[in-house]
């Protein structure tokens, strides 16, 4: 069984990480253009009661959002495309493809100023009508199902259950208490039962604003890991436990994502996409009201042309701590199907040479070529989430016959107690959880813990030169932690996001004391 020992090598690990968080401004380009940053992606067997049956997909994007992010706040791109991509037979190329498009349109509300017309306010909201919002910006958006190649011509639209139609509404962000008294009951509202094109049985989606679900120390760890390496993994809590996301989740019946009953393992991806041709205007136009022409084309910038990819995300850090850094705008473009040509930054990680030179003799290297890091990156592990003829390809993967862990019951090291200390898997071992993460993602899998843990050689047996002297896996921690306990147990699973001004002032006002 493995042992969870905090040490230095440990936290000099995480200092080698070029990101923000997991895949937050993780490359040069997408770091400038946030609203199409691809952050995290979640896939596993939904765990909320009554729900087997059912997969949950979760793509966030627009990184690290102050709740204080007025007046515009973080709506996602009208200009863009984002997608998640489903494979189900294991060739490196996407079977399904879910596309999010959004339009974003301004209602020019306004207040009587004594002009010879009212002016629209700068804000993007007037006081509430008891718990719903007076919106200046409307955000709404539409989702089509691809069957094939994601840009084929099988397309069609997903409707919603009550009453058919094919247009959603995402919920403005969390502006505060003042504007949005009960923001968790708002946003609720815009969960939606949708009927999926060819798919029996409805699923659900949301979209919209939600905390910051991934833990990672930050600042010390950049500043030459000045952490106290003998503390506990809660030393300071997460850099990012007062920032909010965007999410886009889908929850899907398990039958219509997989292949087929003896093909229970799908392996899944998030993408960006911009047009290629972008044209900037000297002269801006304001965006029209909804009775006038599409939002699309107002505003300081023009685009066009063919749809080029800009931002990729399946199995977390992967960008981060295995992808070189002039690499990496080239791996956000890139396509699973093309994977071959990072084959080796994943055989030959250059991350645990680097802590050679950061430590010295305390961190040992692993042999190479890492074929257990192909494993957990490229082709899923045997016997849990490895599917038959796989090809090597970067994408997160689940084995959907493996049924959820109730949250009580979660390990937030994953899958990684199902492995002996030879490297063999044994299911039966204690705190096995085989639902976890590298099979699938859960929002409470300590993914930097894992990860860190995989590189520094725990799935490479008796091959491992960072075993402790009893011969079990040393299990690595950035100093933080992160467990289904921080997450709700019904979907969307992310938590209500934090607000501006969480307490309000109800607009009173105090007039400044005498002197």
């Amino acid at each position: 069984m493995f042992m969870r020992n905090v040490i230095p090598l440990a936290l000099a690990a995480a200092a080698s990480l070029t990101a923000q968080a997991s895949s937050h401004r993780e490359a040069p380009f997408i770091a400038q253009n946030p609203s199409v940053d691809g952050t995290d992606f979640y896939m596993f067997n939904s765990y909320e009661a009554g729900r087997s049956g059912f997969v949950t997909l979760i793509a966030n994007y627009n990184p690290l959002q102050d709740a204080y992010g007025g007046p515009n706040y973080f709506a996602l791109n009208p200009q863009a495309l984002y997608e998640i991509h489903i494979d189900n037979n294991a060739d490196a190329v996407e079977d399904l493809t879910f596309q999010f498009r959004f339009t974003n349109t301004f209602n020019r509300l306004a207040v009587p100023t004594g002009a010879a017309s009212n002016l629209s306010i700068p804000l993007i909201n007037l006081p509430p009508t008891g718990n719903v919002p007076t919106l200046n910006r409307s955000e709404t958006y539409t989702v089509s199902l691809v069957r094939g190649p994601r840009r084929g011509a099988n397309v069609m639209p997903v409707t919603n259950a009550v009453g058919g139609g094919t247009t959603f509404t995402k919920p403005v962000d969390n502006i505060g208490s003042k504007s949005i008294p009960d923001y968790a009951a708002y946003a609720n509202q815009y969960i939606y039962t949708v009927n999926i094109p060819s798919c029996a049985t409805p699923g659900r989606m949301f979209v919209g604003q939600r905390k910051e679900g991934f833990a990672v120390n930050l600042g010390e760890v950049f500043d030459l890991v000045n952490l106290n390496p003998l503390g506990a993994r809660n030393i300071k809590g997460s850099a990012t436990v007062d920032k909010n996301v965007t999410t886009l989740a889908l929850e899907v019946p398990t039958n219509c994502l997989t292949a087929s009953t003896t093909q229970p393992i799908i392996g899944a991806w998030t993408t960006s996409s911009l047009r290629q041709a972008r044209v900037l205007n000297p002269a801006p136009q304001g965006p029209v009201t909804a009775t006038g022409a599409s939002p699309r084309s107002f505003g300081p910038e023009v685009s066009g042309g063919a749809w080029t990819q800009v931002s990729r995300l399946g199995s977390p850090l992967v960008n981060e701590v295995v992808i070189g850094i002039d690499d990496k705008d080239k791996f956000n473009a890139s396509e699973p199907k093309n994977d071959g040509q990072f084959a080796t930054y994943v055989t030959n990680p250059t991350l645990p040479v680097l802590l050679n030179v950061l430590f010295g003799a305390a961190a040992n290297v692993p042999p190479v070529p890492r074929n257990d890091i192909v494993a957990a990156f490229l082709t899923g592990v045997a016997n849990v989430n490895q599917p038959t003829g796989v090809v090597a390809s970067e994408m997160l993967r689940l084995n959907t016959a493996i049924a959820a862990t109730p949250v009580a019951a979660q390990q937030n090291v994953g899958a990684a107690l199902c492995f002996t200390p030879a490297g063999e898997l044994l299911l039966t071992n204690p705190g096995c959880d085989p639902a976890g993460f590298p099979n699938g993602r859960r929002p409470g899998d300590d993914i930097v813990d894992i990860e860190l843990s995989v590189v520094e050689g725990f799935l490479l047996g008796a091959a491992n030169p960072n075993r402790t002297p009893e011969g079990a896996y040393q299990v690595y921690t950035d100093g933080t932690l992160q467990d289904a306990s921080q997450f709700d147990v019904t979907f969307p699973y992310l938590k209500a996001p934090l607000g501006g001004s969480p307490n309000g002032s109800n607009g009173v006002i105090n007039p400044p004391s005498a002197g």
